[in-house]
């Protein structure tokens, strides 16, 4: 994107492009990935084959829905053992430190791991770190087939894990499931090729687009269960960021408070993900010493550096809360990858209220910039939009 001043208007992919996507999900068109899934005859027995990895990818990327707000900086991945006895055995990233799904599912697998097909979200690390490379533990347990979502395009992976397992007689499959797999690892995927963090500006307005009446007033312009989604968009990001505009008119704390995390057997020890780690707290600007937004980064430099700070940190996702001025600030810099609006079934009714976005925006409709709406979703009486912010034409 670029520098200049922008509005963004969205439209619904259409259903070319949706099959696009699903092609062009890690860079490349799938017929180019190297050892990519191909598609079987309907009725043949690799159909069937592919049938079973693909109802086994969805169930591993539901394991590592399961486990997002636990793992960053390192992926959440999730991965399920197909046993030749027809079993399955499910794993999902631990915390930094702990074994990654791999490992989960193999030792949930044991012996029946020989001669199984594993299928993961990413592709296995082939490198040393807090833990063991995967690979190593795919290939001592005896696996006969791995199938990938997408590669990991991390520099100390980025194929290594693939020629690995190729290296020892595995058999390699990759691109079952591929556009799911980038969309639920959009944050991290974006964080390796680029070194910053996914941006999200999370927006909250009524139909007519106001986010707060004339006189400043604005809170709880949607529901509970907007609320408790946004506070799930809260759990999923390594850092929360909001004006001190925003901080002296509301005071917010920016904590995960109203979601929950899901339960669920994922990991091998038995234990459940259900702690929340509480994102980093951001203001560009200064907040007042008794502001309870503290401790937090303040901050006055320029947006580009800040993402640059955090990425080094280990931010793979941020969540820019507002207000608009802030907000504003982050779309002009050309520096948003998607948006998350919520809105709510109420009317302003006049001009005069805060709009999602304010400072100088397109000047001409041919400055006006599109996205492309990626999901909508009925929260109680609201409704959640996501828009994906599309990358600008050459000049």
């Amino acid at each position: 994107m670029g520098s200049h001043a922008a509005v963004w208007v969205a439209r619904e992919r259409s259903e070319q492009e949706r099959e696009s996507a699903r092609h062009d999900a890690t860079g490349l068109p799938l017929s180019a990935l190297p050892l990519t899934a191909q598609r079987a005859t309907p009725g043949s027995p690799e159909a069937s084959e592919s049938a079973r990895w693909d109802a086994a990818m969805n169930r591993a990327i539901e394991a590592a829905s399961a486990v997002r707000h636990l793992t960053s900086p390192n992926p959440w991945v999730g991965c399920v053992v197909l046993s030749a006895d027809g079993s399955t055995y499910t794993g999902a990233t631990s915390p930094p430190g702990g074994p990654h799904a791999e490992r989960h599912a193999l030792a949930d697998a044991g012996r029946t791991a020989r001669g199984a097909t594993l299928v993961t979200t990413l592709e296995p690390c082939d490198h040393q770190g807090r833990t063991g490379p995967c690979t190593a533990a795919i290939i001592e347990a005896g696996v006969r087939r791995v199938v990938i979502g997408v590669l990991d395009p991390d520099p100390s992976v980025s194929g290594a894990g693939v020629a690995r397992l190729r290296a020892a007689g595995v058999e390699v499959q990759v691109g079952v499931r591929a556009a799911e797999v980038e969309h639920q690892l959009a944050a991290y995927l974006h964080h390796r090729r680029t070194g910053r963090p996914w941006v999200v500006v999370k927006l909250a307005a009524s139909v007519d687009g106001r986010t707060a009446a004339p006189d400043g007033t604005s809170q709880w312009i949607t529901s509970l269960p907007a609320r408790t989604d946004a506070h799930r968009l809260r759990a999923w990001s390594d850092a929360v960021i909001v004006g001190a505009g925003t901080v002296r008119a509301d005071d917010p704390s920016l904590t995960v408070r109203h979601w929950t995390p899901p339960g669920g057997r994922v990991w091998s020890d038995g234990t459940e993900p259900t702690a929340v780690v509480q994102p980093r707290r951001v203001v560009v600007g200064s907040a007042p010493p008794d502001a309870r937004i503290h401790p937090c980064l303040q901050w006055d430099g320029p947006l580009g550096d800040l993402l640059d700070r955090l990425g080094a940190e280990g931010a793979t996702q941020v969540l820019v809360e507002g207000g608009p001025a802030v907000a504003g600030k982050f779309v002009r810099a050309g520096l948003v990858d998607s948006f998350v609006v919520y809105l709510a079934p109420a009317l302003f009714g006049g001009d005069d209220g805060a709009p999602m976005l304010s400072g100088p925006g397109a000047q001409s409709i041919e400055a006006v910039r599109g996205g492309s709406i990626t999901a909508v979703e009925r929260l109680g009486p609201d409704v959640r939009i996501d828009v994906a912010v599309s990358e600008p034409e050459p000049t």
